[in-house]
């Protein structure tokens, strides 16, 4: 998949583009009809599937106080889209400058750098100064600026519309089999690997620790089951997710137990997916206890992860 990461970096030179746009936090399964919907025509005119989205949310611009917690990072992003078949990938900043342009100002934009046979988005997709560009101007205009539109409806499940808004609660409250359901594959947080207290490698569970970034939607502290990747493989795991209160450390933080990997991995990227909680966060009276408990956690995973 390539990746264009500036304006001045578009080209026409893609046969006959279909061109996703949105947002896609999360790359839910309402993104993911849109975006698989553009993939399908691309196959079926010859064309190139496109998808045009930001590296930073337009709210961080317009209004910082507003700006949602993100659901996933660009990195994590990339590996979805490229996944599903993207061919390219169109991720430019938002600026103050680009929040100024008009909807007529982004159809030119599109038509004179890409120039889309087709452009697909969700049913509440806006665009252009004040989000005075949406999905009944696309169909409307669209002709006018060389392509056709189709605006896929909401996607639903158990009647209820799928939104990042939804997905962000249900990971906030702790529901993590809701979320997952909703996400079409497990929760996953993606960051570099950073310096620990090490206590965990003291008493025989050594830990790869994530800071956990305001702006991220994250699950309520508590010990989980996940599958993490690291440099392109994949192990089960244990993370826990808090302030680790037995040894009163304040800043809140994820700390992935890797089973059968004793690696150096400080300052690479890793991508944990969460698949089921343990327990809640504990304070415990000594570190035997603990030590306990993480044994007992270790027998649930790999229980869990046996077949």
């Amino acid at each position: 998949m390539e990746i264009i990461k500036k304006i001045t970096g578009l080209t026409k030179k893609y046969p006959r583009p279909v061109v996703a746009l949105g947002m896609f936090d999360g790359v839910h399964l309402g993104h993911a009809s849109v975006i698989n919907h553009a993939i399908d025509k691309a196959k079926e005119i010859g064309g190139t599937a496109i998808v045009f989205t930001f590296s930073n949310h337009p709210l961080t611009v317009i209004a910082p106080d507003d700006a949602p917690l993100m659901i996933s990072n660009k990195n994590l992003r990339r590996e979805i889209f490229s996944n599903m078949g993207v061919d390219v990938l169109i991720e430019i900043p938002f600026t103050k400058e680009f929040s100024k342009k008009s909807p007529e100002e982004f159809l030119e934009l599109l038509q004179e750098k890409i120039s889309p046979a087709y452009v697909v988005t969700g049913p509440n997709y806006t665009f252009g100064r004040f989000g005075r560009g949406n999905g009944r101007l696309l169909l409307r205009e669209g002709e006018n600026y060389g392509f056709k539109a189709e605006v896929c409806q909401s996607f639903t499940v158990d009647r209820k519309i799928v939104s990042s808004t939804r997905i962000r609660a249900l990971i906030a409250a702790g529901d993590l089999i809701s979320a997952n359901q909703l996400l079409g594959r497990n929760f996953t947080y993606s960051g570099k690997v950073v310096n620990g207290d090490r206590r965990g490698r003291k008493i025989g569970f050594p830990t790869a620790n994530l800071e956990i970034s305001d702006r991220r939607a994250m699950l309520p502290n508590g010990a989980y089951i996940v599958r993490v990747k690291v440099r392109g493989k994949f192990y089960n795991g244990i993370a826990n997710i808090g302030d680790n209160p037995t040894f009163k450390v304040a800043k809140r933080r994820l700390e992935v137990f890797i089973d059968h990997f004793s690696e150096n991995i400080y300052g690479e990227e890793i991508f944990i997916s969460f698949i089921s909680k343990i327990r809640d966060e504990k304070i415990f009276s000594s570190v035997d206890d603990l030590k306990t408990q993480l044994n007992e956690d270790l027998r649930i995973m790999r229980n869990a992860t046996a077949n």
